[in-house]
């Protein structure tokens, strides 16, 4: 049989709706891992997952060679697919880059912001806000996460956005249910989300870069200082998901 007559014996809309399946699979397993329903260490079953979401083995099958191609799984000989694990020198690689990327966002987006995009990024300060008030931790994590993915996404450049959504999913990895919000740690997060928001709204390029790195710097060294107080001594080189699904890791 020819190389034409292969191609030709495809189903054009079968491949499509395989690759719906599986992007749909993906997706779900994704959100588990995420919001921290499976955490760092968990074994993924393939059957068990197929059986949950009523598909057959194959669409699991590269749902998950996708997954690990993002960082989020790992797959080990004779053993089978695991959720990574993000070590805390991992996790300072990956902040790195993501004030670099996020630097570099405010910049676009400062020479670009219009009253709509502006009015995104309010709505999402404005949830940050009511989250605070209420002293609702899990609600200002998923306001907080929106805003950073607001003002990538509305900065313009596709390419920038993928590789940044890349990373947080990666960061989200990043968990210990030791971690613990400081008291003021909301308002100084809120503070901190406002003074980039005043700059983009000014359009000042480098006043909003400069803070955005403050900013997840300073997130960083949050992290740091918790896992520093709640791990064993010597400090954990490599940190557990918390077994709910929180971002209070994350108040950056």
């Amino acid at each position: 049989m020819t190389e034409y007559m292969l191609a030709a014996s495809v189903d054009p809309i079968d491949v499509v709706r395989r690759h719906s399946l599986t992007t749909l699979v993906r997706d779900e397993i994704e959100r588990h891992i995420v919001e921290g329903a499976l955490a760092p260490g968990d074994k993924l079953n393939e059957a068990d997952w197929a059986a949950r979401l009523q598909v057959s083995r194959g669409p699991v099958r590269e749902a998950f060679r996708a997954l690990e191609q993002a960082g989020l799984v790992r797959t080990e000989k004779n053993r089978g697919v695991f959720v990574r694990t993000v070590s805390l020198a991992e996790a300072d690689e990956i902040y790195a880059v993501r004030a670099v990327l996020e630097e570099a966002a405010c910049r676009m987006l400062a020479a670009r912001i219009d009253a709509a995009k502006l009015a995104v990024l309010r709505d999402w300060s404005d949830a940050m806000r009511a989250a605070a008030d209420a002293h609702d931790h899990d609600a200002y994590a998923r306001a907080n996460v929106a805003f950073h993915d607001a003002l990538v996404a509305a900065s313009g450049n596709r390419k920038l956005y993928e590789t940044y959504r890349r990373l947080v999913s990666e960061l989200s990895l990043f968990r210990r249910a030791a971690l613990v919000v400081h008291a003021d740690a909301m308002e100084r997060s809120l503070a901190e989300h406002r003074a980039i928001l005043t700059a983009l709204a000014s359009r000042d390029a480098e006043r909003a870069a400069t803070l955005m790195r403050a900013h997840v710097n300073g997130g960083l060294q949050r992290a740091h200082a918790a896992c520093e107080t709640a791990g064993p001594p010597g400090g954990a080189s490599r940190l557990k998901a918390a077994p709910v699904s929180s971002d209070r890791a994350r108040q950056d």
